[in-house]
């Protein structure tokens, strides 16, 4: 499912290609026989994090990311029949990746689609809530966790890219530490604190006179269809909030960040 594709992270020492260069050694440097590995590791994940949003901060188009982000999001605002229709788990999973996935061939395709298939098996494996595929369908519940779970693991699975290389020239016999799934797992869970819920929005939504018959069925409807059409929007909104191109800055804030909702560039 796409995991063949090479790391093209920009090379060189000054710049956002400098920071790269510098992430990269210390996944290079690091021993998972050291009394703080679990830590080092922490501190590598959180170092890549940031050099993405601060390269992308420069360069909104590097990578293809935001597109390929934004793209599949929207695939998947329209993928819940999926869950639907499909006889059991791993039906479901593989279409699910299959749709939300794409076909592209770049890095940041790749690494949708693997979020696209990590996503869709936490959901079978993790939220007991969700049921088994077919039946009623999904509920809203459910949609959201699955919705803002995949941003996050757009991210993660393009920075496992980043290390993996690396990764496996030091580490060639895999530890009981999992550097790569340790760190993918870090990220991803540090960025679903960014994203925005679908949920959460639909229910603001119905608290505005103004929009309350255009969204109010978002939270009634059980086929959810209402609540798509909000997630469909607010596509553009996580994918920015995910990749660092929009943030919660307070007033007076001079790091850079887009406000929510101000261009990126």
């Amino acid at each position: 499912m796409g995991t063949s594709s090479r790391w093209p992270g920009p090379g060189g020492r000054s710049g956002a290609a400098g920071e790269w260069s510098r992430a990269s050694k210390r996944v290079s440097t690091w021993r998972s026989d050291v009394p703080d590995a679990l830590e080092r590791l922490d501190g590598i994940a959180a170092e890549h994090l940031a050099v993405l949003h601060r390269t992308l901060q420069e360069e909104p188009t590097a990578f293809g990311l935001y597109e390929a982000a934004c793209a599949a999001g929207e695939r998947l605002t329209a993928a819940v029949h999926v869950w639907t229709v499909a006889r059991d788990g791993d039906e479901f999973a593989a279409h699910f990746t299959a749709t939300v996935g794409g076909e592209g061939g770049t890095v940041a395709d790749a690494a949708v689609r693997r979020a696209a298939a990590r996503s869709a098996r936490r959901l079978l494996e993790e939220e007991h809530s969700a049921g088994a595929p077919g039946g009623s369908g999904m509920s809203g519940e459910v949609f959201c966790l699955l919705y803002r779970g995949f941003f996050a693991d757009v991210v993660a699975e393009f920075l496992r890219t980043a290390v993996a290389e690396k990764v496996k020239l030091v580490v060639p016999l895999l530890p009981a530490l999992d550097p790569e799934d340790h760190i993918a797992d870090w990220i991803a869970e540090h960025v679903l604190h960014l994203l925005p819920n679908p949920c959460e929005e639909a229910t603001r939504r119905t608290e505005s006179v103004e929009k309350a018959e255009q969204v109010v069925s978002a939270v009634e409807d059980p086929s959810i269809g209402s609540l798509r059409l909000v997630a469909h929007g607010l596509v553009p909104r996580a994918a920015g909030r995910a990749l660092g191109l929009l943030s919660d800055r307070p007033s007076g804030s001079t790091d850079g960040t887009p406000y929510e909702g101000e261009p990126a560039a």
